[in-house]
């Protein structure tokens, strides 16, 4: 179960301040990204509808989908990638709530790990800020997934990602974006705001590893 008191009043309106809050940083450009909670009493989810302008997003704006995805109320269609929050509830029954941001770093990072298909981070303080985690000596393996307009081939890779890697508190989709997820809508906000730290900071490292690489073997 979600830990109390996030009742689902609170985590929407939680969850439309992480979107307003993701907009005001440039993460979420031209109505990109997507986030959603789930109900722990009922298991329906409440998603961000596509095509919204993340900056002006309300409660009012989600949809109510049941477990599978399927619209129960709400205006306006639900996301192509809806089918990923499903797959990232089914196979985190502790997830409650999912963030879904195309950042400048998480594009670059990602389309530069594919080939590798997954990020390794480790050595770094912030690590701790992910849940269970308690030295900076942790190794955080993100997978990267090739991106992909055939969602349901993507949903079916995105459910093989997560169960090689059940210690991930994210997952890549290449040249995409990131999802992260949380008990709660903070530490879904947690967590996104602590890889985006350390996705810009690794990409700045392995940048320079490659133009020192280049210099080299001139």
């Amino acid at each position: 179960m979600a830990p109390n008191p996030h009742s689902l009043r609170s985590e929407t309106d939680a969850l439309c301040d992480l979107a307003r809050w993701c907009a005001a940083r440039g993460w979420v450009p031209a109505t990109s990204g997507n986030f959603s909670v789930r109900d722990a009493v009922s298991g329906r989810i409440h998603i961000s509808r596509s095509g919204l302008d993340k900056g002006l997003i309300m409660p009012a704006d989600l949809l109510e989908l049941d477990a599978e995805g399927h619209v129960l109320s709400g205006d306006g269609k639900p996301s192509a990638e809806t089918g990923l929050h499903v797959v990232i509830y089914r196979d985190r029954p502790e997830a409650f709530a999912i963030a879904h941001v195309h950042t400048i770093f998480n594009t670059l990072i990602s389309a530069l790990c594919e080939s590798t298909g997954h990020l390794d981070i480790h050595g770094y303080e912030l690590l701790k800020a992910f849940s269970g985690v308690e030295t900076h000596a942790h190794h955080e393996r993100i997978p990267v997934i090739a991106n992909s307009q055939d969602y349901h081939t993507l949903a079916r890779e995105l459910e093989e990602a997560l169960d090689v890697h059940p210690r991930a508190h994210g997952v890549l989709l290449s040249a995409h974006g990131l999802y992260t997820w949380g008990t709660s809508v903070a530490e879904a906000r947690r967590h996104l705001e602590a890889l985006e730290f350390l996705f810009e900071v690794e990409y700045h490292r392995l940048a320079s590893e490659i133009r020192q690489s280049d210099l080299g073997a001139r």
